[in-house]
């Protein structure tokens, strides 16, 4: 859920992390989960105003370095979360080798429940049944989302990949649509999906791997689930406790698929176990809890409309990151579809302001 706006403490000693992440809960419809969500609302009243504080569980203020991204326009934060998921991915990819698909994702999403954990300490207690079964769902959902997705750059180019995904996110947004300039940048952001996908890499679709296809559409099924229950978890939860019961429900859900990979792959005779534990922490800071932080606090400040519309940048910076960090070339398919994304990005922030 979004970062209410802060204010700078008066307290003689600084706020633990576990205080400096608690929150009251968020206004319904706001997002709890690992990449975000979308609102369904965005009228000026579900906002704080901008000198209401907010305090930790001690009672003790917020420090001023954490209300510094409030500063910074919401489209700049959305844009950095997610050249931080997409840099993640990338560099998720080398470890596919050593630790295979589901041993990297279920040590990735491992790797982030502790971290959430051991920084909000979330309490079930007293919590209604329906909550922690909607965080519960959110987890699979988030788990299942991850883990498709990594199969599916396994197999396919990273911009092919997080266009297709994008259907899950690009089809909420088509649903709560209610003006026809919205549902026009989406649909033509549908185009720019379209384009990629049919087209693929050369031109006409036939080196595009099935079951990365299978993978990817698999993932974009999941993101729109994500996006649902997030808008519950958002509102139940404080601050990030629900990313955090979420995160340790997804983690356990790869157990089973995972665990088995990820101990072979440490234990294998040449392997550096310390090194891939270490490159898997510092991926899971990159997906999800950075990003995170950053898009809790851009979507306090934009109408669901936009965002959803906004994130369609996403394969545009997903194609990036796959050409800078893993090498791999765009085509003129490729390019179209990413100039049809932006456009309709562009155009639904335009024609979106508040």
């Amino acid at each position: 859920m979004p970062t209410p706006h802060l204010t700078e403490t008066t307290a003689p000693a600084p706020a633990s992390a576990a205080e400096a992440l608690a929150m009251p809960p968020a206004p319904k419809g706001e997002p709890a989960g690992e990449r975000g969500g979308w609102r369904r609302g965005g009228a000026p009243g579900s906002e704080l105003p901008p000198e209401a504080p907010s305090a930790g569980p001690t009672g003790r203020r917020t420090p001023k370095f954490l209300r510094r991204p409030e500063r910074i326009p919401a489209p700049l934060l959305c844009l950095a979360a997610m050249l931080l998921v997409q840099l993640g991915i990338a560099l998720s990819k080398p470890l596919f080798g050593p630790l295979g698909v589901s041993g990297t994702t279920f040590l990735r999403l491992g790797f982030a429940a502790v971290v959430l954990l051991a920084a909000t300490r979330p309490t079930l207690r007293g919590r209604r049944a329906r909550d922690v079964a909607a965080a519960a769902l959110l987890g699979v959902a988030s788990a299942g989302m991850t883990f498709l997705f990594a199969g599916a750059i396994d197999r396919l180019p990273m911009g092919t990949a997080a266009t297709i995904e994008f259907l899950g996110p690009l089809a909420v947004a088509l649903v709560f649509a209610r003006r026809a300039s919205h549902l026009l940048w989406a649909l033509l952001a549908a185009g720019g999906v379209a384009l990629l996908t049919l087209l693929g890499e050369d031109g006409g679709g036939s080196s595009l791997d099935p079951v990365g296809l299978a993978y990817a559409f698999g993932a974009a099924a999941c993101y729109a689930a994500y996006i649902l229950f997030t808008d519950k978890v958002g509102a139940a939860f404080q601050g990030f406790q629900g990313l955090a019961v979420s995160m340790t429900v997804g983690a356990l859900a790869l157990a089973p698929f995972g665990l088995g990979q990820a101990w072979d792959g440490l234990t294998a005779p040449g392997a550096s176990p310390l090194v891939l534990l270490l490159s898997v922490a510092g991926v899971s800071l990159l997906v999800p809890v950075i990003p995170y932080a950053l898009e809790m606090t851009a979507l306090r400040r934009m109408p669901q409309r936009v965002f959803s519309v906004l994130v369609s940048l996403e394969p545009a910076v997903s194609a990036l990151v796959g050409l800078v960090v893993l090498g791999q070339l765009l085509g003129a398919a490729q390019l179209a579809g990413i100039g049809c994304v932006v456009a309709a990005s562009v155009g639904a922030t335009l024609t979106g302001r508040r």
